[in-house]
């Protein structure tokens, strides 16, 4: 994947980035593969606004992904490797010689007419699934499973990679993108290689227009808000939050605070936690 810039003829194509798409084989998806999906915009199922921001975006219709990588020592051959509006990374077509078709999130390296195959007796190559006892340490894997047979669900986004380190006993550790290891059962499916698109964060949207294109709503800085809607409102003009810190609009440190629930089952699984967070200072970004 490449990016592609644009002459500075306006002030949106100054800073507008686009990915190339040059992966891309085809403009349109298997229908049989695709369904409608509703989009809460944010709101739960009493219509009131629980995630602020969201709303509006494009239509687009939702591609059905195997995640689970169920059909086991049977081969398929990749079709084609398509865009995917509700995902950063790219997707591959894949045809089983029984003549399903599947969609499977699209590896680095893998390319049309290759074959993958899923299984404790798969070969180490790229798009293979494998339990994680099955994969030498060292390997870089992603679309990982947390519980056997429930598919993956964590290491899928654009450029995300995992790394075996140890084994022993039922467990498996394994390296997060985060950099915390963590205990993961041995007999839990994971795919060979990193995902594909690596270049997706580096892309500029240049535009506020092009964030409500993606179902993003404006955001207001809580400097600019008045007391009683904000902790960091009021006062005259570019006055400071007034806070040793900046703050949520529910009066929480809105840097560096840790909201993972305290004595959850799977403590007991993680070895070392994920690395921490560089602390922005009062010039960071507001909530």
């Amino acid at each position: 994947m490449g990016i592609r810039s644009y002459r500075p003829y306006t002030s949106s194509t100054r800073a507008h980035t686009v990915a190339d798409f040059a992966e891309i084989t085809r403009d349109h998806p298997e229908k049989s593969l695709t369904e409608r999906r509703h989009r809460p915009k944010g709101r739960n199922n009493q219509g009131v606004i629980t995630c602020r921001h969201r709303g509006g975006g494009h239509k687009k219709l939702y591609r059905i992904i195997d995640f689970r990588r169920d059909k086991h020592s049977i081969p398929a051959q990749v079709l084609e490797i398509e865009y995917d509006p509700n995902r950063n990374a790219r997707i591959a077509l894949v045809q089983y010689t029984d003549g399903e078709k599947r969609y499977i999130l699209h590896p680095i390296g893998l390319q049309v007419g290759q074959t993958i195959v899923s299984g404790p007796e798969a070969p180490l190559e790229v798009g293979n699934a494998l339990p994680l006892g099955n994969i030498p340490l060292g390997t870089n894997v992603h679309n990982l499973e947390l519980i056997a047979g429930r598919g993956g669900q964590i290491v899928r986004s654009a450029g995300a990679t995992a790394q075996v380190k140890a084994k022993e006993g039922d467990y498996v550790s394994v390296q997060l993108p985060s950099g915390e290891v963590r205990k993961i059962r041995r007999e839990c499916y994971a795919t060979l290689g990193q995902v594909g698109n690596l270049e997706s964060r580096n892309i500029s949207l240049g535009k506020a227009g092009r964030k409500r294109w993606l179902g993003r709503r404006p955001e207001v800085r809580g400097s600019a808000m008045n007391p009683v809607d904000h902790p960091h409102g009021g006062g005259e003009g570019c006055s400071p939050i007034g806070h040793p810190a900046p703050m949520t609009p529910w009066g929480k440190p809105a840097l560096g605070y840790k909201t993972r629930k305290k004595g959850k089952a799977s403590d007991s699984l993680i070895v070392r936690r994920r690395r921490k967070s560089s602390k922005r200072g009062r010039g960071g970004r507001e909530s």
